[in-house]
């Protein structure tokens, strides 16, 4: 069974609770989250400048890390981006730039980081690539899942709403990830995903186009809901 999705449940206030993360004023200008990816670089410049000299560090060329964030010797930075509180960033994390870290977040050994917002608490802990996309509160990226964000044709990515396409015009865009989604070890993120909060991708999963929120993806042809049941 496959679950239908609509315009109104890929949009930036159904897919993210907001007030889990910094760039809340950015996000909350647009209906649809990835319209946002084009102004992550002038946002951190301009609330980079605002944040307390008494919480965070300025490191080089706008960058910002909260003091309470040890950065192993290991890390690569490239500005601008800022890293909040309490988060661990694990040895060997790659980023390139344009990022930012929510607070008590996990950067993981190896990972690699561009063009990118991740929410509070998310956690991408292992082998990851994010690229221009949006990492949803309590999210957690198993091992070597990534977001994919070029078409191998480097055509202009397509969100895939059952029989809709909407065009984005964007050529690099990953995956918008709500929040508590949880995506298996070795799964692939196309071009243009959406996946609902709430939302479980099992391992080794190749997703494209959108997943509605509350549901488990175990392939392109069984999408089922999710249903919980609470033991007293």
């Amino acid at each position: 069974m496959n679950i239908s999705v609509t315009k109104n449940d890929i949009k930036t206030s159904e897919l993210f609770d907001l007030g889990k993360t910094i760039a809340e004023p950015l996000l909350k200008r647009y209906e649809y989250p990835w319209e946002a990816l084009g102004g992550i670089k002038e946002f951190i410049e301009f609330i980079g400048g605002a944040l307390s000299p008494d919480d965070y560090n300025m490191i080089g060329d706008n960058i910002w890390i909260h003091k309470s964030v040890a950065i192993p010797p290991s890390v690569c930075l490239a500005g601008p981006m800022i890293i909040c509180s309490n988060t661990e960033v694990r040895h060997g994390a790659f980023f390139r730039g344009n990022v930012i870290i929510g607070e008590g977040a996990v950067a993981g050994n190896s990972c690699e980081f561009k063009n990118s917002i991740i929410f509070d608490n998310a956690q991408i802990p292992h082998f990851n690539y994010i690229g221009d996309s949006i990492i949803g509160f309590k999210s957690h990226m198993g091992a070597s899942s990534i977001t994919s964000n070029l078409k191998s044709d480097k055509s202009l990515v397509k969100v895939h709403l059952g029989n809709e396409d909407i065009d984005t015009g964007i050529k690099k865009f990953g995956a918008m990830v709500g929040d508590f989604v949880e995506v298996g070890c070795g799964s692939i993120l196309n071009p243009g995903t959406i996946i609902g909060k709430h939302s479980n991708i099992y391992p080794l999963s190749s997703v494209r186009g959108c997943v509605k929120s509350n549901s488990i993806y175990k392939s392109k042809d069984e999408i089922v809901e999710k249903i919980i049941i609470k033991l007293k």
